[in-house]
């Protein structure tokens, strides 16, 4: 039985007054890292606690945080990239809506690791409440001088500023959410240089996702092999929140280590599929990953386990769909969103979702031709590692799976109009 780490109180009432959080051991770990740690200590428990990113590249926090320069001349930035705007993706709202304080705790300990005194919460602007609650959250903690100059009377300052974007995914690319804060165009930047080295305002920067940094406190707290050792596979350390949405009994946000199966996590802990209906395909992480049919869904849902399958952990954004859903038609929706959320800035991309779009409402229309197929997979191929970000290659490989996988109906669309599946 896995014991909840992250949300284990989450029921607890006023959980984002101060006090609450504090008679709960809040403020507690910060104080640790400030007292009986360096900087560099921390960057190496972190390391050795094998936590990688919960936003969905995965790569090793640590690790990460290892590229900012040392001795550099420029401010230390870090980031915390709330726009949590992946379809199917709730769950960095989850616990911003229920436990801010634990967020701030665990921007404090990872902005003393790195050595930074500025910073700053990119969220939604649709995120209002959230934005709200984060505000109030942060006023709470500069009152009681929990931020500011000299926290907890030692030789660290820091500021949080809480930034409210305009709703475009492009944003939560990490160079687009740069650009965005500086006030530009949310358009990602070509790499390298790289964040850590030449970030915001040009400065040494971190960008971290929500969920990750809630970890680090509990692992300066609990030690990294305490970390280490959640879970069975060293490369899939700690605990993990799953966002179950789509056709089932019991949606919402979950916690296990990475040991759950899919196929556990959708029938046992969401009590199966709603009407009882059979399942015809999983999304598990957010929208941008490949499918997985009913006979491939008993798989770990760890970052590797996952690609082995085909597909990726991503935001763990897990959209269950059940029989009688058109394929076609969640394939024209997903296009569709990433048609409209485009930067525009690369022609595979801005071309090729737009094409896209346009072939799969063809299709559902009933108005497809023969070969369109064919031509949506070529197309896909060449959105492919043709851009400056992940989005074209996010939009051309679930619908390359949906295709793969159920050719057949999207021949059957092909071949009459209409939709067998209405």
């Amino acid at each position: 039985m896995f014991t909840k780490i992250l949300t284990r109180n989450f029921d607890q009432p006023d959980l984002h007054e101060m006090e609450v959080y504090e008679k709960l051991g809040g403020y507690r770990m910060i104080r640790q890292a400030l007292r009986r740690h360096t900087p560099e200590e921390i960057v190496q428990m972190v390391q050795r606690s094998g936590l990688r990113g919960r936003g969905g590249a995965g790569f090793p926090t640590g690790i990460k945080w290892g590229f900012i320069p040392r001795n550099s001349d420029k401010p230390t930035y870090l980031c915390v990239n709330a726009d949590e705007s992946e379809p199917g993706t709730f769950k960095d709202r989850h616990i911003i809506l229920h436990d801010p304080h634990q967020l701030l705790e665990g921007i404090m300990v990872s902005a003393y690791a790195i050595q930074s005194r500025r910073a700053f919460i990119y969220i939604r602007g649709e995120m209002a409440r959230e934005a709200a609650i984060l505000n109030d959250a942060i006023a709470q903690a500069e009152k009681k001088n929990y931020l500011g100059h000299r926290i907890f009377g030692e030789d660290f300052d820091l500021q949080i500023q809480v930034v409210r974007g305009a709703g475009a995914y492009i944003c939560g690319e990490e160079t687009g959410l740069l650009e965005s804060i500086e006030g530009k165009r949310g358009q990602p930047r070509t790499k390298p240089p790289f964040p850590a080295v030449c970030g915001l305002y040009g400065c040494p920067t971190i960008i971290n996702n929500v969920e990750t940094l809630i970890n680090v406190p509990h692992i300066v707290a609990n030690g990294p092999e305490w970390f280490a050792a959640i879970g069975k596979d060293p490369r899939n350390t700690g605990p993990k929140l799953y966002g179950v949405s789509g056709q089932v009994k019991r949606p919402g946000v979950y916690e296990f280590d990475m040991t759950i199966t899919l196929k556990e996590l959708i029938y046992d802990v969401c009590g199966g599929l709603t009407e009882n209906r059979a399942l015809k395909g999983v999304i598990p992480g957010g929208s941008s990953v490949p499918i997985l049919l009913p006979e491939e869904i008993d798989v770990a849902m760890d970052f590797d386990s996952l690609a082995a399958r085909g597909t990726m952990l991503g935001s763990a954004g897990v959209v269950v769909i059940g029989e009688g859903t058109c394929m076609v038609r969640v394939a024209r929706r997903v296009a569709q969103f990433y048609a409209f959320e485009s930067c525009g800035q690369c022609p595979p991309c801005r071309e090729g979702t737009a094409w896209l779009h346009k072939i799969l409402q063809r299709i559902e229309s009933g108005g497809g031709h023969p070969g369109e197929l064919d031509l949506l997979a070529e197309i896909c191929d060449n959105m492919k590692s043709h851009t400056i970000c992940p989005l074209s290659d996010a939009a051309a490989m679930p619908i390359e799976s949906y295709i793969r996988k159920y050719r057949a109906e999207f021949e059957e669309h092909l071949s009459r109009p209409g939709c067998a599946c209405s």
